[in-house]
């Protein structure tokens, strides 16, 4: 009988307070896309411990980290706090940190969505812009407070993985974050950038690991019919690929 492959999927996570208990959630439009692309989703909480991660992982034939409507830590990134950064929890951080660092050891294929995508560049050695209004000469506008459908579009690179997914014409994509990537680590290239040149997509330049980076959500209610064929093009390269623990760079982030 012909089995789906599986794909792991990183949860969102809140701590107790004095109103409630700590939570762990997953938004349904990444399991739900991932369904429909030909996936089993595996929702996997933030374990505390590395066995239990790597052994989860394990029985992963592709991973796909979320996003969140948090930020990650600007001090953990060398960079005084923006007024308008709001860090996620650290167990959520720590966990994220450890799936990208695992996934790249194992080479198993990522779709690195939202904060997803930038947490990926950072623990493989690149760096964030915390604040593109004010970090941007001219920047577009990335994120409204109040209107979740804010849009714009990306220009993407002609004979990237972007290109064949989309095609070439005037893209548009939703928009939700202030937080960017800055530099790329070295085994990462530009897809796509915004006109502003904010980051929008990248892709891996490794022959043995595939990993695609969006910033748009193309999970999401506010995406385009189009979009789902992100998730289709990583599925794509799922099949086929089998995970092998290799040696983790020096350079990376912990």
């Amino acid at each position: 009988m012909k089995t789906k492959p599986v794909i792991g999927i990183n949860g969102d996570y809140r701590p107790g307070r004095k109103d409630g208990v700590a939570l762990s959630w997953f938004n349904t439009g990444y399991y739900d896309s991932v369904t429909a692309s030909g996936g089993l989703p595996l929702l996997i909480p933030p374990f505390g411990s590395d066995e239990d991660l790597k052994q989860t992982l394990s029985m992963c034939d592709g991973i796909v980290l979320a996003g969140c409507s948090m930020d990650l830590d600007p001090m953990r990134l060398g960079m005084e706090p923006h007024p308008h950064t709001r860090p996620m929890p650290s167990r959520r951080e720590d966990f994220d940190r450890r799936i990208c660092k695992l996934a790249f050891e194992m080479r198993i294929p990522v779709l690195a969505i939202g904060a997803g995508m930038q947490t990926m560049n950072v623990v493989c050695g690149g760096t964030l812009i915390q604040h593109i209004a004010e970090a941007v000469p001219k920047a577009l506008h990335h994120r409204d407070p109040v209107e979740r459908h804010n849009r714009h579009i990306i220009e993407i690179v002609e004979g990237t993985l972007c290109w064949d997914i989309y095609g070439p014409g005037e893209i548009r994509v939703n928009s939700e974050h202030h937080m960017a990537v800055n530099h790329l680590a070295s085994c990462f290239k530009a897809s796509a950038h915004a006109p502003d040149g904010v980051v929008e997509c990248y892709e891996s330049t490794l022959s043995d690991w595939f990993c695609l980076g969006v910033q748009w959500h193309p999970e999401d209610d506010t995406a385009s019919a189009l979009d789902m064929q992100v998730f289709q093009e990583f599925m794509s390269a799922v099949h086929g690929v089998e995970p092998t623990i290799l040696k983790m760079p020096q350079k990376m982030a912990a």
